[in-house]
């Protein structure tokens, strides 16, 4: 297995606030990759350090061989596209100027706009379903409909490597679905895709490689099927449940009992 984006022994901080310590993780190319875990355990800060928006306080990231520190900005945004959790666009600008944003990286002065730009924003925005808002502001769009032309935008960059912080955020179920069957397709045509989702039961259907994070840690990584289980689940996230066959996926689904039943599943044990 390799793995064109890894992090070694890395020490994420916020000011004088440890998230993280020592952590490695190697992401497998060609995978779609979820991270799991509860609030705050450090799957958005692992995310921007893995697209250096956060420097290690210690150790490195790896892209390409090399630390990811000294890529120029421009060839990092070619070789990985980020979703950030709260993306803020310029006011007043359009649609189809936003999605247009991402062909940036592989403008140059030598380079301008060209139908291959053209092709690239085109076939994001059909991708995306957002035809029909292109010629709108984006400050008139529901939360759900930016959302989507951000995604849009990243998708547009035409990176090997996808990195989305929350995806799903704001999209109704309909959409959260329409997402992430895309992201499917995008990964069977050869994109690492990289996703931190808080839908345990989305992330074992779709995961082809799940992380689970606890307070900064990775506790377990590999195929849903081999780590998800009861046990875990409480760990991680302090839920008692009951792990069953999804009987469309057969992947595993989590099934929460709730404190009422809960008390019951333990009274009974007794």
């Amino acid at each position: 297995m390799t793995h064109r984006l890894h992090a070694r022994a890395v020490t994420l901080r916020y000011d004088e606030r440890t998230i993280s310590r020592g952590l490695t993780i190697a992401l497998p190319d060609g995978a779609f990759t979820v991270i799991v875990g509860p609030n705050a355990c450090g799957k958005s800060t692992l995310l921007r350090a893995m697209a250096r928006l956060l420097k290690p306080s210690t150790g490195d990231v790896i892209l390409d061989g090399r630390d990811i520190a000294d890529f120029p900005t421009r060839e990092i945004a070619r070789r990985l596209g980020l979703l950030p959790q709260s993306a803020i666009a310029p006011s007043g600008i359009t649609v189809a100027d936003l999605v247009a944003r991402g062909r940036y990286p592989h403008q140059s002065f030598f380079r301008q706009w060209s139908k291959a730009d053209e092709a690239a924003v085109a076939a994001a925005i059909q991708a995306t379903r957002i035809t029909e808002l292109s010629d709108r502001s984006v400050d008139e769009l529901s939360g759900g409909q930016r959302q989507r032309v951000w995604i849009a935008m990243v998708l547009a960059q035409e990176t090997p490597i996808l990195l989305l912080d929350e995806p799903t955020t704001f999209l109704d179920i309909a959409h959260q679905i329409e997402l992430l069957d895309l992201l499917t397709d995008l990964n069977a045509a050869g994109r690492t895709v990289v996703a931190v989702l808080h839908d345990l039961n989305h992330a074992c259907r779709y995961a082809t490689h799940l992380v689970a994070m606890r307070d900064g840690m990775i506790f377990a990584e590999g195929r849903p099927s081999e780590v998800v289980t009861e046990n875990l689940v409480e760990a991680v996230f302090g839920l008692q449940c009951t792990v069953i066959d999804d009987p469309v996926s057969h992947t595993p689904l989590i099934v929460p009992l709730g404190r009422h039943r809960a008390t019951h599943r333990r009274n009974s044990a007794q």
